[in-house]
């Protein structure tokens, strides 16, 4: 989207307002079909929680995506959205056996990484198959808050247990129908992946009956000129080999599955905000926001670094400017950043805004969550309103004193 395109937006609908390029999805999603297409069987199912809009869904599905989701609530959207249950793979950590059964009726893959729900489920239901997540301690990237394949992570079963899960599994008759792992954000070397990967293959080799092999995600994007990203196309050359060599080994073609979320739409996204004042200190300029960390919590919560650009003046002369919000805490989005020079009123676009940063908003302040907006076709579509005042108040049950 050009410049002009955004500004139109925020005429058009107000800020802040999440945008996102459906082009974008498509570019990401086509790229990561040929990297893969020595494949014979491949499926993608797009990680809900990165961007849960039912547009969205809708869009990716069309594309010809599955859905990966994580709880009942993304199960239900990702059928209100039209995908068909066996397109959709459920994968909870710590929820009660009463939501992974609400799952498991409604047709969806079911993906188990605890032994104790393994046995419950596999007892209580032998006949509905089961994945089985896979923790193969191995981190892919340097953040342990978004690696989540360590030793220490809550999520996944131990491969170290795999002969406590064989005796589950023999134990209750239960269908184990796929392997899956997910070692974390930002995959930074392939080898590592590839390494995390053989463990994935040397677990898969002690199922009889498997239909398909996940291998979760992670993949990075750029976040400013010249940073780092996961290499998909050589990673699809080097898994497919390995992968077709597994299948050509185990006797049957296997399904190779992956579920992104941040790779397919971070970059579709800008986040448009409005400069309400400019502050000079002793030390330092502040541009201050219509937003906060209620709407974009990324920066302060894992520190992630979002390019932010001046769209209302792009060519004017770059200053350093420490970007920060409206919320009574300190909500610092960008410190000492070089951006075309700011004035009161100017739109700025905050870059990848397209994965967990509407997903994680909050009414923190008492503060609206911002709309939603998809950009498809050359065309400008309101995919979800801004919230009023009705919305903070709706559930609330109020006393008489």
């Amino acid at each position: 989207m050009t410049e002009k395109e955004l500004l139109s937006v925020v005429q058009d609908y107000g800020s802040p307002v999440y945008v996102y390029d459906s082009s974008v999805m498509e570019r990401q999603y086509k790229r990561l079909i040929n990297a893969f297409r020595d494949v014979k069987q491949l499926r993608i199912h797009y990680a809900v929680k990165a961007l849960s809009n039912i547009s969205a869904l809708k869009f990716l599905h069309s594309l010809g995506a599955g859905m990966d989701t994580v709880s009942i609530q993304e199960v239900r959207l990702a059928l209100e959205a039209g995908v068909p249950a066996g397109h959709i793979i459920y994968t909870p950590n710590g929820v009660s056996m009463a939501e992974i059964e609400k799952a498991a009726s409604l047709g969806v893959r079911i993906n188990i990484d605890n032994l104790s729900v393994l046995e419950q489920f596999g007892t209580q239901h032998p006949d509905i198959p089961v994945c089985i997540r896979i923790n193969p301690h191995v981190m892919a990237g340097g953040n342990t808050n978004i690696s989540v394949g360590h030793i220490d992570s809550k999520f996944g079963i131990s491969i170290h247990q795999l002969p406590h899960i064989k005796r589950i599994v023999d134990n209750t008759g239960m269908h184990i129908n796929g392997i899956h792992m997910h070692t974390g954000s930002d995959i930074l070397d392939i080898d590592v992946f590839l390494y995390a990967s053989e463990i994935l293959f040397k677990a898969a080799g002690e199922f009889d009956s498997l239909e398909f092999i996940d291998f979760g995600s992670g993949f990075k994007v750029p976040y400013k000129d010249g940073d780092i990203e996961t290499n998909v196309e050589e990673l699809g050359k080097k898994l497919s080999e390995r992968f077709n060599d597994f299948c050509s080994s185990y006797g049957r073609e296997l399904t190779l599955a992956f579920e992104p979320g941040k790779f397919l739409v971070s970059e579709s996204g800008k986040f448009l905000v409005s400069v309400n004042v400019v502050k000079q200190t002793t030390s330092t300029v502040f541009a201050q926001v219509d937003s906060g960390f209620n709407h974009l919590i990324r920066p302060m919560l894992y520190g992630a670094k979002h390019h932010i650009s001046n769209i209302s003046n792009p060519s004017g002369r770059e200053r350093f400017y420490t970007v920060t919000g409206y919320i009574c805490e300190t909500d610092t989005f960008a410190n000492n950043r070089r951006i075309s020079e700011i004035r009161e009123g100017d739109i700025l676009a905050f870059h990848n805004a397209g994965a967990y940063c509407f997903t994680m908003s909050s009414n923190y302040n008492s503060r609206y969550r911002p709309a939603e907006v998809l950009w498809h076709n050359g065309k400008s579509h309101l995919i979800r309103e801004r919230e009023k005042f009705e919305d903070l108040t709706k559930n609330q049950k109020v006393l008489e004193f």
